[in-house]
């Protein structure tokens, strides 16, 4: 029996009406890859979704410049939107205006703060200097907490301290 003409049921068949809301809706459900408690939705690195036709166009904008996780976000945008039977999809990179955690969303901090990393603390515009940022421990809620590297687990975050439950821990660094 040749098999290589057998109809697959199993996909999903091609939506013609796709609908901007449904969009939204899926691409809540793809995460970051280095921060995976967060969606791209909530890390407000999604900043637009078009309609065209059958052409469905995200524009997504890196939290900084040549951050390696992209490629990974673009194919798991790919992958998800294809397995909800999206399948003329188009994602643009869009550098400017740069990404800000102003962009993320307030359930996204609240996501973050339950993981165990420190939610950006003010606005981009604040423009303090990182030892001077008060920032809150997510572990025991004490804001006795000190900087020990502007540098954490990845480039979008610092080390910092508890100095009440001695716990270390990454904040999510506002720019």
């Amino acid at each position: 029996m040749n098999v290589l003409h057998q109809h697959n049921t199993q996909l999903p068949n091609p939506s013609f009406n796709v609908e901007e809301k449904k969009v939204w809706e899926l691409l809540d459900q793809v995460y970051d890859p280095e921060v995976p408690v967060l969606s791209i939705v909530d890390l407000g690195i999604v900043r637009k979704v078009e309609i065209e036709g059958l052409v469905v166009t995200i524009t997504i904008t890196p939290t900084y410049s040549g951050c390696p996780a992209m490629d990974v976000i673009s194919m798991n945008i790919r992958l998800h939107l294809l397995q909800n039977g999206i399948t003329d999809i188009k994602i643009v990179q869009a550098l400017s205006p740069a990404w800000t955690t102003d962009w993320m969303t307030e359930k996204g901090k609240q996501k973050l703060k339950a993981y165990g990393i420190a939610p950006p603390v003010g606005k981009s515009f604040d423009q303090q200097w990182m030892e001077d940022v008060q920032v809150e421990c997510p572990n025991c809620r004490s804001n006795n907490t000190r900087l020990l590297s502007e540098f954490g687990s990845t480039s979008c975050k610092a080390l910092f301290q508890c100095n009440d439950c001695k716990e270390p821990f990454d904040y999510f660094k506002c720019h």
